[in-house]
């Protein structure tokens, strides 16, 4: 499956609404995180939901082992993101400006949805506007965000 991943941006939303699921499930899932290396993952841990038949199924797991299970999930998540951003170093992209103050401005590629995904930082992008279309050039990244310079 992670093969078969378009790229050159993957993206999941993990939806596990299995409230008994092993350890060994959580390590398959853990290994496929690691094969797929996605750009972005968003998890959460199970919550009773009104009306779900999940509610009813035995073997809940406790609260404390699924935030422990979320943890390792979105650090594994983290680590690879952090990867994946770092080779986008030297790369120019084309991004949309939602922001601009003194210090810059803050835009997002094609591949970041508003106030979800990552953002990128213009260093010297004050004289753009918001809905500007520019290239920049990547210069820094971190675990989640992109440092760019205008081209």
């Amino acid at each position: 499956m992670a093969r078969n991943l378009p790229r050159p941006y993957a993206a999941q939303h993990l939806h596990r609404r299995f409230p008994g699921e092993t350890e060994a499930e959580f390590e398959e899932l853990l290994d496929f995180i690691e094969e797929a290396q996605l750009d972005r993952v968003g998890a959460f841990a199970y919550s009773p939901v009104e009306g779900a038949a999940a509610n009813e199924l035995p073997d809940h797991i406790p609260p404390e082992v699924q935030q422990e299970r979320l943890a390792r999930l979105m650090l594994l998540q983290e680590e690879i993101s952090e990867e994946r951003l770092k080779r986008k170093i030297g790369k120019t992209l084309t991004v949309l400006v939602d922001e601009v103050d003194g210090e810059g401005a803050i835009a997002r590629s094609s591949a970041d949805a508003p106030e979800i995904d990552g953002l990128v930082y213009i260093e010297n992008g004050q004289q753009l506007n918001v809905g500007d279309f520019v290239e920049v050039k990547i210069i820094d990244s971190d675990t989640h965000d992109l440092w760019a310079e205008m081209v």
